[in-house]
């Protein structure tokens, strides 16, 4: 691989992220442990974020939103308005929670920087995402920062014209396989996975990915022995 272009995703790739929505969602099961089981109500908050993505998006404020709705739910729409402010509480929260560097991604990025243009390509709330890095000390290292909608085949397409580059010459870096590597490998790119221990259902398949532009790797430090 020699990319002249090198993407990284943001969210549990660059910084820990899921633990916090885990925690978030726990706190959720709490509040209303006494209407059915955890298990139902993950997947029942799950189901509403899935439906709302075409309107909401990714990220914190969608999240938030969606545990709302699975709130009216669970209640059958007789929730207090108290009970709102605690689930809103819990999203507010998380849009605080401090930014957390994986280990040696900032290694990575100092023996990077130079030698390519190297980006930011991730999902979620614009704000939220700018913040992050902001909070990160990282953002030096980006030549490009791309808040995507999502990431299908489109995006990633649109955002290649606007950095002027052919999907030959560009990488992608990140921990989900569904969203990181399949629509890049679908337009012609390279991409590397790079696991994270926990994984949003939503971002999970169930089938193994064999092709050429594909690699994995254990850590974001084995990147660099294949660019």
């Amino acid at each position: 691989m020699n990319p002249k272009i090198i993407a990284f995703d943001a969210d549990d790739t660059l910084w820990h992220n899921e633990p916090y929505f885990d925690e978030a969602q726990a706190k959720f099961c709490e509040l209303f442990a006494d209407y059915t089981s955890n298990q139902e109500i993950l997947q029942l908050i799950l189901s509403h974020q899935v439906k709302n993505l075409p309107l909401y998006g990714f990220g914190i404020k969608a999240f938030t939103l969606s545990m709302i709705d699975s709130a009216l739910e669970l209640t059958d729409h007789q929730i207090s308005g108290q009970g709102i402010q605690k689930i809103i509480d819990i999203g507010r929260d998380l849009l605080q929670k401090p930014v957390e560097l994986l280990p040696e991604v900032e290694d990575v990025l100092k023996q990077l920087k130079g030698k390519h243009k190297l980006v930011v390509a991730t999902k979620g709330d614009l704000k939220d995402q700018h913040r992050k890095l902001h909070d990160s000390g990282i953002g030096h290292y980006f030549h490009h920062i791309e808040v995507m909608s999502d990431k299908k085949e489109l995006d990633y397409e649109k955002m290649l014209t606007r950095l002027d580059s052919k999907p030959d010459n560009f990488i992608m870096i990140g921990n989900s396989l569904k969203s990181d590597v399949l629509p890049v490998l679908s337009i012609g790119g390279h991409a590397i996975h790079v696991p994270y221990h926990t994984t949003w259902e939503y971002e999970k398949i169930d089938f193994e990915i064999v092709h050429p532009n594909f690699k994995a790797v254990s850590s974001i430090n084995q990147v660099l022995d294949l660019i």
